[in-house]
């Protein structure tokens, strides 16, 4: 498992949580959030995929918004810093800009950049272009420590894709991730997950995605759990343990370890109730050595703790913090 970065799909694709897509686990690596894997493969998918006959209208037009990421350079906005204070100064620039540049504030670490985007999110639906800069920003925005710049992201994220925050965007987009070509699901189930963190049909959004934790295909089971761990809500908390002791593929069992120990939207304390589980499972003698290796990980983000990979030492660790 190398790093492990947060890279949300491109219409029709999903994000890949804390440890990037795919990412294979090393000895001395921690679950850290990488952004860029997801959108590298959706880059070389595009072309594949616009030739397939979606199931919806919607769904296409999204996938040709995405097209002109990655094959206009004329789309991408100056990458001159620009100082935006909010009032007249920000509604003078144009949407693209505004997003930009306040997005980029934001992972610079002005929280009032946050609150900006916040507000002016809902405004810029369909009217921003997913560039590659403005891709790049909420790729960092993902991956942020600061939880309140990954809803910035997020905010933004949905707005480049023109998802409105509605139950008939829900309704649509779980039909789309129930069936039709591979990368719909996946994308469908990713963005699924962050309509759901923003307060949309959360609920029944969780319950959907816990029904295709078992689908047949790998793949869509590990997109599945990226958009679980971006609900952010304790629901999904016993599910995200469960795939990762049982599922029987260990790509979906390393996404569901960064879910839990770093990536979505999961808060500090809500992965800290997970260290018990994790310290059964670092005993679990079921569990082959690459699963324990994410086990440990997990433990390692979570706790901030640099105890090596033993079982037994973790568990005189967290004794001693129950005194």
């Amino acid at each position: 498992m190398s790093s492990t970065e947060t890279t949300p799909p491109v219409q029709p694709t999903p994000d890949y949580g804390s440890l990037g897509p795919g990412a294979d686990v090393s000895a001395n690596q921690s679950i850290t959030p990488r952004a860029g894997n997801f959108r590298i493969l959706v880059a070389i998918a595009l072309g594949a995929l616009l030739a397939l006959p979606f199931g919806t209208g919607a769904a296409r037009h999204q996938w040709e918004r995405i097209a002109n990421v990655f094959g206009s350079p004329q789309s991408a906005v100056s990458s001159k810093a620009v100082s935006i204070q909010g009032g007249s100064d920000l509604d003078r620039q144009r949407p693209q800009l505004q997003a930009q540049t306040l997005l980029q504030q934001a992972v610079d670490g002005d929280g009032s950049a946050n609150d900006l985007i916040s507000s002016h999110a809902d405004a810029w639906h369909g009217r921003l272009r997913l560039t590659s800069q403005l891709n790049a920003l909420v790729d960092r925005g993902l991956n942020s420590p600061d939880m309140r710049v990954r809803v910035s992201a997020i905010e933004v994220e949905l707005a480049a894709f023109d998802i409105s925050k509605t139950t008939e965007s829900a309704d649509r987009l779980m039909q789309e991730a129930a069936a039709g070509p591979q990368n719909q699901r996946i994308w469908a189930a990713w963005t699924l997950g962050i309509l759901a963190n923003r307060g949309v049909e959360s609920p029944r959004i969780t319950n959907f995605l816990l029904q295709q934790l078992h689908d047949s295909d790998a793949e869509i089971r590990r997109w599945t759990v990226e958009g679980l761990s971006y609900v952010g809500s304790d629901s999904t908390i016993e599910p995200l343990l469960q795939t990762l002791h049982e599922d029987a593929s260990p790509t979906v069992r390393e996404r569901a370890a960064c879910a839990l120990a770093q990536s979505g939207m999961l808060s500090h304390e809500q992965r800290q109730t997970v260290v018990p589980k994790l310290l059964d499972y670092a005993e679990d003698t079921s569990l082959d050595a690459a699963t324990h290796a994410w086990v440990f990980h997990a433990l390692r983000d979570i706790t901030a703790q640099s105890l090596p990979d033993d079982a037994q030492a973790w568990r005189t660790w967290y004794k001693t913090t129950q005194n």
